[in-house]
């Protein structure tokens, strides 16, 4: 039997330290804290890290610190489209949904297209056709709203009307700011976790980056860019989306492990530290081995993270 983990992310980006708040810090890692709790309780029953992984992502969706369901950001033409796909190491079954404006919860929406259909990706229309086959909740597109996202929308719409990468408007923190720059982090939510089986699983989550075009997708629903997982690894990336794509970056995670014989700490270091950095890709990702280890890497000033292995106290961490 192997002793479960679960590892969170919430994002990362650039620390602004000197322009938040001692109670909005408090938050955030309150609020890492509870949900790794909660999909630690899930494997500590028995559960499953498809269990495990599913419930933290909904709870990080339901949470509007974090940039994925209530709290997403909005694209340049002021609307919603939400990202999200998970993925089953221990059959390399994965569900994935892309540009779906209604969904309360498209992790949940992931999975039913992972468990439910012949298929692994649903995109825009059909997405919601599909959930709401299968008895989905959904929402008025104003759910997703938050002052924060509007404000931080409205500022990108300013910077020549470019879409923020939520990196490069440090300056712009207003402050009450989070521990992490909005105008500088990458909003991106994920979830991995080894059960006491060694059954490995990842999700990941997104509203997108502020100010988008309609119609753009990074690397969350794509598997093996934002979210991988087999029987050696299960990674969850958040970062410049468009890199993480171009180099696939979850899954040479596990292709270094698997092929090169590398630890997850080196293959994920790989990964991060001089894959991406090469390309300039920013960000970071979260992963754990059959083995019941984890590594959080991340490339910029901080990254919103945690894990909980076995019955131990939740570790969460904000900044390097």
């Amino acid at each position: 039997m192997t002793t479960p983990i679960l590892a969170i992310h919430g994002g990362a980006g650039t620390i602004t330290r000197t322009a938040m708040s001692a109670d909005k810090e408090a938050a955030y890692q309150q609020a890492l804290h509870d949900i790794l709790a909660a999909g630690q309780r899930i494997l500590m029953d028995g559960g499953s890290a498809l269990d495990a992984v599913t419930e933290a992502v909904r709870l990080l969706e339901e949470c509007p610190l974090f940039n994925a369901g209530k709290g997403s950001v909005l694209t340049s033409a002021g609307t919603y489209e939400l990202d999200a796909s998970i993925m089953d190491g221990a059959t390399l079954a994965a569900g994935a949904v892309t540009c779906v404006k209604r969904l309360r919860n498209p992790i949940l929406a992931a999975r039913a297209v992972m468990e439910r259909s012949e298929h692994v990706l649903f995109t825009s229309e059909g997405a919601e056709a599909f959930a709401q086959a299968q008895g989905l909740e959904f929402v008025e597109p104003d759910y997703y709203y938050t002052e924060a996202r509007y404000a931080q929308w409205q500022r990108a719409r300013q910077q020549d009307g470019m879409a923020l990468l939520d990196h490069d408007a440090a300056s712009l923190v207003a402050k009450e700011a989070a521990p992490i720059d909005p105008d500088s982090k990458f909003g991106t939510v994920g979830a991995v976790a080894c059960d006491a089986q060694g059954r490995l699983a990842a999700a990941t989550s997104t509203g997108g980056v502020t100010n988008k075009k309609v119609g753009r997708v990074g690397d969350t629903p794509i598997v093996g860019a934002g979210c991988f997982a087999n029987n050696v690894a299960a990674v969850s990336c958040t970062g410049t989306g468009e890199m993480f794509m171009r180099a696939v970056a979850a899954y040479d995670v596990a292709a270094q492990m698997e092929y090169a014989g590398k630890s997850l700490a080196d293959a994920t270091d790989d990964v991060v530290m001089r894959k991406l950095m090469a390309i300039n890709g920013r960000g970071g990702l979260i992963a754990v081995d059959a083995q019941g280890n984890v590594a959080l890497p991340f490339n910029t000033e901080g990254m919103y993270r945690g894990f909980a292995r076995g019955a131990q106290e939740p570790v969460v961490s904000i900044y390097r």
